[in-house]
């Protein structure tokens, strides 16, 4: 799990720009999988066959893109004028390394005048490239290119991990291992490796009305309850994967919870059951596709979502995929 997950978070993948992450996951997934496409979308859809009597077909979709800077325009000394792509934090960002598709280096910055980290407004952020001028600025990045927190994932004790994009490389990394781990299973799977989820669902919402999954689950992180004043959410980072009841896109449907609920049983993994008030994930664009879709979501609790420093259990990422796994090759429904 380490592995796969340190090699997706060193790669590039801006919401909206995800053709680096997908050709990395392609690479992955490719020797696990029947069939691959690539839909317009830029979802990359990995499908396995399945066999016998009362095959499902079951959508897993864990998106790909990372939250970004977008470019809007550079100013007559080379600093780029730029808005969130997703949900970014001022407060989160200033001062931190950034980085382009192309390689180019940046420090987002603000002016001071005036300034407040928590108005929401991203006029008073810029990012600083070293260019002399506009034109400069401009031959390096182009309007329109996304900057993210730069690479910089590292170990902590007792098995927690950081990184930018983690958030949703775990969800990308659980599914590649379940994927390996599956062996046998009679159900047909679409794993969807989905685009834009940080601008609205975007790409599991299409992913979704092509696959017509009878069974769709989501991959994420959630909000960890247990740092000092922080999230009121009884989820731990550490205690085991959660499984969604609900958040502000979906109620999951109660037969997915407890399918989940009984496979990780089986499977020997404890389990948390996580109520979020706010955010979704690309099970709420999977459940309202078509005439509907029986829907949940395994998640993984997450210290400072939206930051440069995302952190994460690996325990409860290897009993995430784990527990996918046991739930793909009999969902109990």
């Amino acid at each position: 799990m380490k592995q796969t997950l340190f090699k997706l978070l060193n790669t590039y993948g801006g919401t909206g720009r995800e053709d680096d992450i997908r050709e990395v996951i392609a690479e992955m997934a490719r020797p696990c999988c029947d069939e691959m496409r690539v839909d317009a979308m830029g979802n990359l859809i990995c499908v396995r066959r399945g066999a016998g009597e009362g095959t499902k077909r079951i959508m897993v979709s864990a998106h790909m893109d990372h939250i970004g800077f977008v470019v809007l325009d550079a100013d007559k000394h080379g600093f780029l004028r730029v808005h969130n792509a997703g949900g970014i934090s001022k407060r989160a960002s200033i001062n931190r390394h950034v980085v382009f598709a192309n390689g180019v280096n940046g420090v987002v910055s603000n002016e001071t005048e005036n300034f407040s980290a928590d108005d929401g407004k991203m006029s008073s952020l810029f990012i600083d490239i070293g260019a002399k001028d506009r034109e400069d600025a401009l031959s390096m990045v182009s309007l329109g290119d996304v900057a993210v927190y730069a690479p910089d994932a590292f170990e902590m004790a007792n098995g927690m991990v950081a990184a930018p994009a983690m958030d949703n490389r775990v969800g990308c990394a659980v599914a590649l291992e379940a994927m390996k781990a599956l062996g046998e299973c009679k159900n047909e799977i679409a794993f969807v490796f989905s685009v834009q989820e940080e601008l609205g669902l975007r790409g599991a919402r299409t992913a979704a009305y092509a696959v017509d999954p009878q069974i769709g689950l989501a991959l994420d992180v959630t909000l960890s309850g247990d740092t000092p004043k922080g999230a009121k959410i009884a989820v731990k980072a550490g205690q085991g994967p959660c499984i969604k009841v609900r958040d502000s896109s979906v109620v999951s449907s109660p037969r997915v919870v407890a399918g989940l609920e009984k496979a990780a049983a089986r499977a020997g993994v404890c389990v948390q059951r996580e109520v979020l008030l706010s955010g979704g994930t690309d099970a709420g664009a999977i459940q309202t596709t078509r005439e509907g879709v029986l829907a949940g979501a395994i998640s993984v609790a997450c210290r400072y979502v939206h930051s440069a420093c995302e952190t994460v259990s690996l325990a409860d990422c290897e009993g995430a995929a784990k527990v996918l796994a046991e739930f793909l090759r009999d969902p109990g429904m």
